[in-house]
């Protein structure tokens, strides 16, 4: 619901949890979208992963391992997708999971954003 607040085109395009989950700094984000052209999972898998190694690299991560949420735990990234739950059903509605370690990946994208206004400033 609150993904409208800042980015309007998407009000009601998408739909998505995140769960806390049982340690103290983990979640997951459960992300279904209806997405307008058909699709696969590879396709959709192929897509995190590129970005994650070009324009989102340190930003994002993707992972096939069997992890569990205290595997996440002090990882830098925004969110690491889960690439084995990715599910597309009929082509068109794409569901991912992705994790996050809500106090450290902030962290970071706080010390980033702070580098980067200091050497505009200077």
């Amino acid at each position: 619901r609150a993904i409208g607040l800042p980015l309007p085109p998407l009000q009601g395009k998408l739909a998505g949890m995140a769960m806390r989950v049982p340690v103290p700094d983990v979640s997951i984000v459960d992300l279904v979208v209806q997405v307008e052209k058909q699709t696969s999972r590879d396709e959709v898998n192929e897509a995190f992963i590129e970005a994650s190694q070009n324009e989102l690299k340190g930003i994002l991560a993707c992972s096939d391992e069997p992890l569990v949420s205290v595997d996440y735990i002090g990882n830098p990234h925004s969110a690491i997708v889960d690439l084995q739950y990715t599910n597309v059903i009929e082509g068109s509605l794409v569901k991912v999971l992705a994790w996050y370690d809500n106090e450290y990946g902030f962290s970071h994208r706080l010390m980033e954003l702070t580098s980067m206004v200091g050497k505009s400033v200077t």
